[in-house]
């Protein structure tokens, strides 16, 4: 079975008030959490989980009635990672995925790895000293601090969550993804 017909039988658990995502769960897990009235269900799936005398909507997203406090999770860094984090958008231009860039339409290639701090003046591969640049603002920048190259940054990188990661790496379905802040 492919890791996308797995997921197609999970639900995306919410954390209550907050609505942050807290991780993926069995059907069997979240009909459980919502007869037990600890969950109350945000988006469905439309398809029936049929017992011998009933039958229940299977939901695609649920959430927690109560909030519980989650520690951060480590992520490991990535390239891809970084790029999925930032939506394909550049960090000092703010050009994105699908832009018209000097009549060229860009593409998933286009885009790279900023070190905020160059790699040459002590930067590492971390979520905070790394960004989405696209080619051109990337060459500009070159091996210099930002501002050094007149260059500002339009956000602060920072860590994501590792459940976020998982779902915006198109791992899930589509509905998710109004659910998880990258």
């Amino acid at each position: 079975m492919s890791r996308s017909n797995v997921l197609q039988n999970r639900v995306l658990l919410l954390n209550g008030s907050s609505w942050e995502p807290l991780a993926v769960i069995t059907v069997q897990r979240a009909i459980n959490l919502l007869l037990a009235e600890k969950a109350i269900v945000v988006e469905q799936t439309g398809k029936f989980l049929r017992t011998v005398r009933t039958q229940f909507e299977v939901p695609s997203v649920i959430a927690l009635k109560t909030y519980i406090n989650v520690p951060r999770r480590k992520s490991h860094w990535s390239r891809k990672g970084v790029l999925v984090r930032d939506n394909y958008t550049c960090i000092y231009c703010g050009v994105t995925l699908g832009s018209n860039q000097k009549g060229k339409i860009l593409t998933k290639k286009d885009f790279t790895i900023d070190h905020i701090i160059p790699r040459s003046k002590g930067g590492r591969d971390t979520w905070s000293n790394t960004a989405c640049a696209c080619a051109r603002c990337n060459h500009r920048k070159s091996d210099r601090l930002h501002h050094q190259a007149g260059m500002r940054l339009r956000w602060e990188p920072k860590t994501p969550r590792t459940s976020y990661l998982v779902i915006a790496l198109g791992s899930g379905p589509e509905v998710w993804k109004r659910y998880v802040e990258i």
